[in-house]
C-alpha cells in the first residue's frame, strides 16, 4: 500500500502569501500543455525536454511569482519523488524480471503453450478476462502486465493479432481487476484518503467496473471476429519450433511464475514478490537452461538477445535489462518533479478549489471529481496523486452535500487509476509501454477500459445511478473565497 506520510496542502491550508490566484495557477498548467504539445507532438522530441521546460517555468513561477525559496521548491520535489519511489523501484525490478524470465524459459514457455490453447478469434477477450482475474488475485496491475502481459504479447504476435490490440486487452483486464482487489495499493489508498471502509469502497465501484469492463470485453470479441487476420508472420508451428530449439521447456520453467504470484496471493507487496521472481528466474536459468552462474545474473543488467533462427521470435524475446531502463526512469523522474512543483506552489489546490465552486448539483460534483482526478493525472504523472489530491480536497464538499464517502472514493479511483495509462508521460503509461513494447499512442485506441471507466462514472453521475441520495441538510455547494 502507498505511504500516506505525504499529504498535499488543501486550499484552506495554503498560507495567504503562498496562495496563487487562479490566473497565476493556470500559468504553469497552460505552459506545460504548450510545451508538451510543441515539443512532443510538433517537434517530435522525447518528452524529457518539454518536461524540463515545464519544470523550469513552474519553478520560476513559484520563485518569482509567489516568493518561494529554493528550499520550499526542493522540498515539494522531494516529497513527490518519495511518493513515486515505489514506482521507480518496481520499474528497475521489472526490467530485471523480464530479462530473467526470458533467459529462464518462463516467457518462452508461456508463449509455446499459449499458442497451442488459444485461437485468434477468442484471444483478445480471453486475454482481458485472464488479465483481470490475475490482477484481482494479486492486487497489482503493474505485476500482471510485466509478467503475464509480456507473454500475451508474444502469443498474440504468433497468432497474428496486432500488438496494440493485445496491449489494450491486457491493460483493460489488469486495471479492472486491480480496482476490485482488496490487495491493491490504489484501492486501499482511495479508501484511506476518503475515510471509507475498504469493502464498502470496493462494493461502491462494482457496478461501474462491471459495466465498463463488460462493454470492453464485448468490444474485444468484436475485434477478434472482424479485425484479426488469423494469420501470423510465421506459422504457429515454426514459432514453437524456434522456441523449443532454443529453450528447454519443462514444467520447471514456470517456477518463477509460481513464486511471484504465490507470494502476491499470500499478501506480500509487489516489490518483494517481483524481486523473488527475479531470483527464481536466475536459478531456473542455471538449473534448466544450463547457463553459467555469471551468465544467469548478467542478463539482469544487459538484457537478452536470443538467436532462435526466426527474426520475429528474436525481436519478441529481446530485452534491455536494467541498462535499458534509463530512458523510462528519467521520464518518470522528470514527470514526478513537475508534479511536486505543481503541488507545492499551490497550483493543484487552487484549481481544485475553483472547480468545486462551479459545482451546483450532485451529478456535477461526481463528474467534477472524475475530471479533477484525470487532470491531476495529466499534470502530476502519478496515479497516487490523482487519488490523494481530489480525495482530500473535495472531501468536505461531499459532506456538505450529504453524500457518503464511498461516492467520493469511487469517483477518484474510477477516473484516477485507469486513465494514467493513456497519458504518454505518466509513470503508468511509460511503464506499460516499456513492459509490453507498444507505444502509448498505439495501444491507447484499444485500451477500452481506460475510456469506459470514467465515461461510465460520468453517465452514472448524470443519471444518479448508484449515487447516494443527498440528505436534507445539504448546504449550498458554492463557497466563498
Amino acid at each position: 500500500m502507498a505511504s500516506l506520510d505525504f499529504e498535499p496542502l488543501t486550499y484552506a491550508e495554503l498560507p495567504e502569501n503562498r496562495r496563487p490566484s487562479l490566473r497565476l495557477a493556470l500559468l504553469p498548467v497552460l505552459a506545460t500543455v504548450v510545451f508538451l504539445g510543441v515539443g512532443s507532438a510538433w517537434l517530435k522530441m522525447d518528452p524529457h525536454i518539454p518536461l524540463l521546460w515545464a519544470i523550469a517555468f513552474t519553478g520560476l513561477v513559484g520563485y518569482y511569482g509567489l516568493g518561494m525559496s529554493w528550499d520550499d521548491l526542493y522540498g515539494g520535489v522531494a516529497d513527490s519523488l518519495l511518493m513515486g519511489l515505489q514506482a521507480v523501484l518496481i520499474l528497475f525490478t521489472i526490467y530485471a524480471l523480464i530479462s530473467t524470465w526470458i533467459s529462464s524459459g518462463t516467457i518462452p514457455g508461456l508463449m509455446y503453450y499459449g499458442l497451442q490453447l488459444l485461437s485468434p478469434t477468442i484471444f483478445l477477450p480471453v486475454t482481458a478476462v485472464l488479465s483481470g482475474l490475475v490482477a484481482f488475485s494479486i492486487g497489482s496491475s503493474w505485476t500482471t502486465v510485466g509478467t503475464l502481459g509480456v507473454a500475451f504479447i508474444g502469443i498474440g504476435s504468433g497468432l497474428g493479432v496486432p500488438a496494440p490490440m493485445t496491449a489494450g486487452a491486457i491493460l483493460s483486464g489488469a486495471y479492472a481487476g486491480d480496482k476490485q482487489s482488496p490487495l491493491s495499493d490504489t484501492t486501499n489508498l482511495a479508501a484511506a484518503v476518503t475515510n471509507t471502509n475498504l469493502y464498502e469502497h470496493i462494493r461502491g465501484m462494482r457496478t461501474g467496473t462491471i459495466l465498463a469492463f463488460g462493454i470492453g470485453v464485448l468490444g474485444y470479441a468484436v475485434l477478434g471476429v472482424q479485425s484479426v487476420s488469423g494469420g501470423s508472420t510465421g506459422s504457429v508451428g515454426e514459432i514453437q519450433t524456434a522456441l523449443t530449439g532454443t529453450y528447454s521447456l519443462s514444467l520447471l520453467v514456470f517456477l518463477p511464475l509460481v513464486v511471484t504470484f504465490g507470494l502476491a496471493l499470500r499478501g506480500y507487496p509487489a516489490l518483494p514478490s517481483l524481486l523473488a521472481g527475479v531470483f527464481a528466474g536466475a536459478i531456473v536459468t542455471i538449473l534448466v537452461q544450463g547457463q553459467s552462474f555469471t551468465e544467469s545474473w548478467q542478463v539482469l543488467l544487459g538484457g537478452t538477445s536470443p538467436e532462435t533462427g526466426m527474426d520475429m521470435v528474436n525481436n519478441l524475446l529481446a530485452s534491455g535489462g536494467i541498462e535499458g531502463s534509463a530512458w523510462t526512469i528519467s521520464v518518470v523522474v522528470a514527470a514526478l518533479t513537475l508534479g511536486g512543483l505543481l503541488e507545492t506552489t499551490g497550483t493543484l489546490a487552487v484549481l481544485a478549489h475553483h472547480l468545486s465552486k462551479k459545482v451546483s448539483s450532485v451529478g456535477g460534483l461526481v463528474a467534477g471529481t472524475g475530471a479533477s482526478a484525470t487532470l491531476t493525472n495529466v499534470l502530476t504523472a502519478q496515479q497516487y496523486m490523482s487519488i490523494v489530491v481530489p480525495g482530500m480536497t473535495l472531501r468536505n464538499l461531499y459532506e456538505e452535500y450529504g453524500l457518503e464517502s464511498k461516492d467520493l472514493s469511487r469517483a477518484v479511483e474510477a477516473a484516477g487509476t485507469p486513465t494514467g495509462a493513456l497519458i504518454p508521460w505518466h509513470a503508468g503509461a511509460v511503464y506499460m509501454a516499456t513492459a509490453l513494447g507498444v507505444p502509448t499512442l498505439q495501444y491507447a485506441p484499444y485500451y477500452f477500459f481506460g475510456y469506459l471507466s470514467p465515461l461510465v462514472l460520468f453517465a452514472m453521475a448524470a443519471t444518479g445511478l448508484g449515487i447516494g441520495t443527498p440528505s436534507e441538510k445539504k448546504k449550498s455547494a458554492t463557497t466563498a473565497d
